[in-house]
């Protein structure tokens, strides 16, 4: 609802504290929206936003029964929140200092939310604009913005908004004055590099950018769009942010949110127990939805409530649709058994990840593509879920093993703020066994936007298991792709745009016809586009590289990934012509990659090898060990290599004269392995964590803020 719709808060507050249940409930329902807006857009849409948003609400629910101004609760509850913003992003900062043991190294922790996909606020046009500008902002900027957002779809007040700065009404006008100018500047700077043919001037200029979006960059395109005849044009005809505000609907408050809201508040060691009783009770018996609907009314969102008796028939569990009006109450069957056929080495039989425990279309081994899709008659393949699902909607695959001989085609498009979502369903390992699928064609052909694919496990494809042509916007995480011909997972071609690939592995991929020469893990190639993040990957044991991203010409940021063991000859080929990379970083056109704290170790060709990529590459804590070729060869980029640490390869480093190298294991004298604490790869090369991420381990570490971050390999 919007701000002028609310019900009278001060009412519900003083009945809340007084012990109202049901006060309590209107409060959480009607403000946890606005909360959550507020956070995910402050931190665009980093993953997370769930934890904060959710230690934001149990301060608001503890810190209730003190609130002497109970008309002063709106403001108040988003003080809170933006305390906690600042909160979450100092700890962040600390602990990157620490994981790094670097600081004049150390980036700045707002730069990692810079470099997230960056698509909460993006429709088209100016809006598609509007979020690359976002992009440029530094983090007290971004929080600032998202406060004014909800603002501008009459959601806060000025005062409200004012409250949470900690500053007057007329002090927080300047701060969104300043904000709004600064935008503008660099929405003038993303129209000058989108446009074609660009400027020749600030092409020459953008040849020394690293792809970084860091102040210093900002302020030198902004003076030349300023400068320049040719680029001053695009800083004219901008839409208003209130008219591009007016277009946009609210973020949804995903399922997950609810659900570990009550988690933490049952975890919690409450000041007011009575309010957080009340409230644990909501959350399991009332809440079926908090998410916001996609049209506009009134010039604000309108979130839609769902609510349901407090009583569950006994053997039924509460499921929530984001796409229905109301909950349905569905008995659970029991998780299906996974596929008996499955390798049991610890490397390749991928972990039980926790999916998705609610869905809209349902697909299981026993099932039907003549159902109707629902739990209790899902559909039998993928192939048929993909094709009906529209935006917004969920697909779980329950647990089995898949062998349609059809190629499965994802055509259908969801939004930043409608998206598309296919996973496991709970704890139940789907399995899509490709050795159906007719030689030749890509096991899966991805062409739709916006979408999250994550715990399947993709394997004996022909050709390619997974290909993402011109995609925007996906995430995939949580996968595994193995024992295919030509590569695991795919990004490519002009168009590829946003993408993040998180906590996944790719391997033993291999082409017979080619004896080495084809089966990579994970390609990000041949095309284009920015803000695509790979980040808790392991590439190995494939016959090709373990990361390639040969010919494409934007930059990738590929972050805390290992690969290791690829090139080697683990099918007995007669003849074996593999000299795979770990990190394979282009040819073709100059792209500027950015790698840090990635490991690469016993691969047959180089660690880490620009592949003839002119551009001007950044590698930063990186490690290489033991590799068959150059630790990090770098012959023909201009690249900045600091902190990488190179151990026991045929050579250390071939770098390009006049790149710049500081505090690199080549710098000061040799390295020995001895300056590892483990050079035991078997932690490393293990299961995961219970969450997705790559285990920690003291595999390569050397705790001089030299090399990779091998103990805590970041989150996703």
């Amino acid at each position: 609802m919007t701000h002028s719709e609310a019900p009278d808060v001060t009412v519900l507050v003083r009945a809340a504290q007084a012990g109202s249940r049901d006060a309590l409930n209107e409060l959480v329902a009607t403000h946890l929206p606005v909360i959550y807006n507020v956070i995910s857009r402050a931190l665009n849409g980093h993953t997370d936003v769930d934890d904060v948003v959710q230690e934001t609400m149990v301060r608001i629910i503890a810190g209730l029964p003190g609130l002497r101004d109970p008309d002063r609760f709106r403001s108040w509850a988003v003080t809170i929140a933006y305390r906690q913003l600042h909160l979450y992003l100092r700890n962040r900062r600390k602990a990157m200092v620490r994981v790094e043991d670097a600081p004049p190294d150390v980036p700045d922790p707002d730069g990692d939310f810079a470099e997230q996909t960056v698509t909460t606020l993006v429709l088209d046009g100016q809006r598609q604009e509007l979020a690359e500008a976002v992009r440029w902002l530094e983090g007290a900027d971004r929080q600032l913005l998202a406060l004014w957002w909800q603002e501008a779809a009459g959601e806060l007040t000025r005062a409200e908004l004012a409250t949470a700065l900690a500053v007057k009404p007329k002090h927080a006008a300047v701060r969104v004055r300043r904000l709004r100018e600064r935008l503008d500047a660099a929405r003038g700077v993303v129209r000058a590099m989108r446009a074609r043919p660009r400027c020749a001037q600030l092409a020459t200029l953008l040849q020394s950018w690293n792809g970084v979006a860091d102040p210093l960059w900002r302020k030198r395109l902004i003076r030349h769009t300023r400068d320049c005849p040719q680029c001053d044009v695009h800083r004219h005809g901008l839409a208003t942010l209130e008219d591009l505000a007016l277009g946009a609907s609210a973020l949804p408050v995903p399922v997950a949110v609810v659900e570990g809201l009550r988690i933490a508040l049952e975890a919690a060691t409450p000041a007011a127990p009575s309010l957080l009783h009340a409230v644990q009770g909501f959350l399991h018996n009332k809440v079926a939805v908090l998410a916001a609907t996609t049209a506009v009314a009134s010039g604000g969102f309108a979130y839609a409530v769902y609510h349901e008796p407090a009583s569950t028939p006994p053997g039924a569990t509460a499921t929530v649709s984001p796409t229905a009006a109301t909950r349905k109450l569905v008995p659970q069957p029991p998780a299906l058994a996974a596929s008996p056929t499955a390798a049991a080495t610890p490397t390749s039989v991928p972990a039980a990840f926790s999916g998705v425990a609610v869905a809209d279309v349902y697909v299981a081994v026993n099932g039907s593509d003549a159902g109707d899709g629902s739990i209790d008659r899902p559909y039998a393949s993928l192939a048929k879920a993909v094709a009906v699902v529209r935006p917004g909607q969920t697909i779980a695959l329950r647990g089995g093993t898949y062998r349609s001989a059809d190629p499965v085609v994802i055509d259908t498009n969801g939004t930043p703020e409608r998206r598309i979502t296919v996973s496991n369903y709970r704890d139940e390992r789907p399995v899509i066994d490709a050795s159906r699928v007719p030689a030749g064609s890509w096991a899966v052909t991805h062409r739709g936007g916006y979408w999250t694919v994550q715990g399947l496990e993709i394997k004996n494809s022909s050709s390619h298991a997974y290909v993402c042509v011109s995609c925007r916007g996906n995430t995939f995480r949580r996968l595994s792709i193995h024992d295919n011909v030509r590569s695991g997972l795919t990004l490519r071609d002009p168009g590829t745009v946003d993408n993040q690939v998180l906590d996944s592995d790719f391997y033993r991929n291999y082409d017979p016809a080619d004896q080495g020469r084809s089966g990579v893990g994970l390609a990000i190639k041949f095309g284009a586009g920015a803000g695509n993040v790979v980040r808790g990957c392991r590439a190995f044991d494939n016959a090709d590289s373990g990361f390639d991203l040969g010919e494409f010409a934007d930059a990738v940021r590929l972050e805390y990934n290992w690969a290791y063991g690829n090139g080697v000859n683990r099918w007995s080929a007669p003849i074996w012509q593999s000299n795979a990379d770990g990190f394979h970083l282009g040819g073709g056109p100059p792209a500027p990659h950015v790698l840090r704290h990635n490991a690469s170790w016993a691969n047959a060709g180089h660690g880490f090898s620009d592949g003839g990529n002119s551009g001007r590459l950044e590698l930063s804590n990186n490690t290489a060990f033991r590799n068959g070729g150059t630790g990090f060869h770098l012959p023909t980029a201009p690249s900045t290599v600091r902190s990488n640490a190179s151990v026991d390869n045929a050579r250390d480093a071939e770098l390009r004269t006049g790149t710049g190298s500081s505090r690199n294991t080549w710098d000061g004298g040799s390295w020995a392995a001895s300056a590892f604490e483990s050079t035991d790869p078997s932690g490393a090369q293990g299961q995961r964590r219970p969450d997705g991420r790559l285990p920690s381990t003291d595999y390569l570490t050397t705790g001089r803020g030299v090399g990779a971050s091998m103990r805590e390999p970041g989150t996703s």
